[in-house]
């Protein structure tokens, strides 16, 4: 998948845009190709050049702002890489680790994921991802360290907060799954989930599979794998300060099967 723009000014921008552990390729020919056409305001003259991106031969973004249009290729692009990996499953899902096991937070857009994110690495907990949890072929979750997209009340689209200005550490290494939280938010709600059984565990993750027809050998490849040792909890949350501890506590007493 290659990428290429019209103005050089804004390649940093770009790059800062680009999903982790991106390399440069060997070779210029690509499959897909993301073209950023920049526009501005011409020397000389009042009027101003839209911005434009493409995905291929079809444009889906257009507007004065070049910030906004970065901003709509950066959401695409990691929206085909997770659709696209051949070896990494990806799951819309938030992960932080505790005692070098992952805990997986899945749930719909607007659930509340990246709140309760946020709250367990402010409890000590590693920073994975707060948008994809990224599996591989034997069930280890590896790091998607984007900044966390944080929304206030009523926003569709947040700001994005750097992991280090809340105390928090980002995970480096793939980890084995102790612990899958399918939840929302409700306000007022108690946390009195139900234990899932490993099928209807691997079918809640499955839901939130980004490649789950793409690439559907893969997934049913990878996900009985990371759950295999893992406890799967389903049910509605209320605040996520009442819930932190009880989850933390519960991956702490887990034993650690043997590799």
């Amino acid at each position: 998948m290659g990428v290429r723009v019209t103005d050089t000014r804004v390649m940093d921008q770009v790059l800062d845009r680009l999903p982790p552990g991106w390399k440069p390729a060997a070779s210029p020919i690509v499959d897909h190709l993301f073209s950023l056409v920049i526009g501005g305001a011409q020397q000389n003259s009042k009027v101003q050049r839209l911005s434009l991106a493409y995905y291929d031969a079809s444009r889906f973004a257009r507007g004065k702002d070049p910030d906004c249009v970065l901003d709509v290729f950066e959401t695409l692009l990691r929206l085909e890489v997770a659709k696209r990996a051949r070896r990494r499953t990806f799951v819309h899902a938030g992960v932080v680790s505790w005692n070098n096991r992952a805990i997986l937070i899945s749930g719909r857009s607007f659930s509340g994921k990246t709140t309760l994110v946020t709250k367990l690495v402010q409890a000590g907990a590693k920073y994975y991802s707060d948008e994809y949890a990224v599996i591989d072929e034997h069930g280890l979750v590896h790091p998607f360290a984007l900044p966390l997209g944080v929304r206030e009340e009523g926003e569709i689209d947040g700001g994005r907060v750097d992991i280090a200005s809340l105390g928090g550490v980002p995970g480096s290494a793939p980890i084995a799954l102790a612990l899958v939280i399918s939840t929302s938010y409700r306000r007022g709600a108690k946390w009195r989930p139900r234990e899932l059984s490993q099928g209807n565990g691997v079918l809640e993750l499955l839901a939130r599979t980004v490649s789950a027809r793409s690439q559907t050998k893969l997934a049913l490849q990878s996900l009985p794998n990371a759950i295999r040792s893992a406890t799967v909890l389903k049910g509605v949350r209320g605040e996520a300060d009442d819930v932190v501890e009880t989850i933390l506590e519960r991956v702490s007493l887990r034993k650690v099967p043997p590799s």
